[in-house]
């Protein structure tokens, strides 16, 4: 039986200063929970605003331009963050500020909803634009621009739905998750953060040959250990504390806990090599006993290596 899935593609979103501190030792594309959060936030205006029965049930994320706020000078080893221009203090001295990581983005967003009648799609298309104009932020950033959003019904399994939606994502990068890679590393021993650096590093080989006349020739090849454009990137969060209440805490009515930031790989992908909807659609998912709170996409692995990511964090 076919699975009809109902879609609201927000194109080109342009967005400016947005965060690229995604975690606490990743710096650039921003983390999959600000875009989760900015969907959710939308859903959450739309249902303030008569479209009670509105659901946004999945996200996929694409990345037409991703300008990191960062500059490299001649003989530097590093690159540096370009920050803002403050304003100076009485004594005409520049204030003491934390660097913040910044980027200017231009995104597409692929959105699974339910609750949306065919004869309300106009209603709802002239809100979304009055809600991204006038009252909403993505990543931390502001939106400049974007594109009228767009309606599409995509049946599981029909490749001429799928690339109807994803021409309309070209040229662009699909971000899809990578979190095998990681699990079957640990499986075989290795710690975490060395399964992440070694799916991320360059490595560069000399070799040495000696042509016919007795002319050494050298060739240097580049590759990773994976093929593929990988990235970090933060999915979510591990609880450290049992829930309950903080001193100062934003919210009194809700329970507080402290928690820590999940980095794990993705993988930017060209958009027409999507077969399936699913491949680019992010969920909420949340694990109680593991404490884990997680944007996660269709399980690719096995519940061996499942286990193996709960028990990392127990």
């Amino acid at each position: 039986m076919s699975i009809i899935k109902r879609v609201l593609l927000l194109p080109h979103i342009k967005v400016h200063n947005a965060n690229a501190l995604s975690s606490p030792f990743t710096i650039g594309f921003p983390a999959m929970t600000a875009w989760l959060g900015a969907v959710h936030a939308l859903q959450r205006k739309l249902n303030a605003n008569g479209f009670a029965e509105i659901r946004f049930n999945g996200v996929g994320v694409i990345s037409h331009h991703c300008d990191l706020q960062t500059h490299k000078g001649n003989g530097d080893f590093v690159h540096s963050i370009i920050g803002t221009g403050n304003p100076l203090d009485k004594t005409g001295s520049r204030s003491a500020f934390i660097e913040e990581a910044r980027c200017h983005l231009d995104m597409s967003l692929v959105i699974e909803y339910s609750g949306i009648e065919k004869d309300d799609e106009a209603l709802v298309h002239e809100k979304i634009i009055h809600i991204l104009h006038s009252s909403m932020k993505m990543a931390g950033g502001d939106i400049s621009t974007f594109q009228p959003p767009t309606f599409f019904k995509v049946e599981n399994g029909n490749l001429s739905d799928i690339h109807a939606l994803t021409r309309h994502l070209m040229p662009g990068y699909a971000l899809i998750e990578r979190r095998e890679l990681i699990l079957d590393a640990m499986e075989q021993g290795q710690d975490a953060i060395d399964a992440l650096l070694d799916h991320l590093v360059i490595h560069h080989q000399c070799h040495k040959e000696v042509d016919e006349q007795g002319e050494e020739k050298v060739t240097w090849t580049s590759n990773r250990k994976t093929k593929g454009w990988l990235i970090p990137i933060a999915t979510g969060f591990h609880g450290l504390t049992e829930l309950g209440e903080a001193k100062n805490q934003r919210d009194a009515q809700t329970p507080h806990r402290f928690a820590e930031s999940v980095v794990t790989l993705g993988e930017f992908k060209m958009p027409h090599n999507i077969n399936n909807l699913d491949e680019i659609l992010w969920r909420y998912h949340a694990d109680q006993t593991s404490n884990l709170y997680l944007c996660k996409q269709q399980d690719k692995s096995s519940n061996k290596a499942e286990d193996v990511l709960a028990d990392l964090y127990r």
